[in-house]
């Protein structure tokens, strides 16, 4: 007997997500008096809910270590894409780029990453 590919894709559903990885789309940063900076991100992910939705991005520095942890504490289902900010931020000299990924409580790591030249 043939297996029918629609029933198995209907069987699968319930355990495939819908809401994908989260997509870094836009980055800004800006100095602080102090010498720290703050960071303006915007991402995109199709939250579904709360066992599904982005919930943190963080800055890398070029050696792939993190500098800076944006907690995201609750889903955006009907805001997207969103930005939020992280200030006081302090990036070590001797940095060419910065790397900002997104993270979600499913799929971890994944998407879409966003590469700075530094300093801006």
């Amino acid at each position: 007997m043939k297996p029918r590919l629609p029933s198995l894709l209907l069987a699968l559903l319930p355990t495939l997500s819908l809401g994908g990885e989260v997509d870094v789309i836009a980055a800004k940063a800006y100095p602080n008096p102090d010498g720290s900076w703050r960071f303006q991100v915007t991402l995109k992910h199709a939250d579904a809910g709360w066992k599904h939705y982005a919930d943190r991005w963080e800055i890398l520095d070029d050696s792939g270590n993190i500098l800076a942890t944006r907690v995201l504490a609750h889903p955006h289902v009907n805001e997207q894409p969103f930005t939020r900010s992280l200030t006081s931020v302090n990036i070590p000299e001797n940095n060419s780029s910065l790397t900002i990924r997104g993270h979600d409580k499913l799929h971890g790591y994944g998407g879409k990453e966003l590469q700075m030249n530094w300093p801006p």
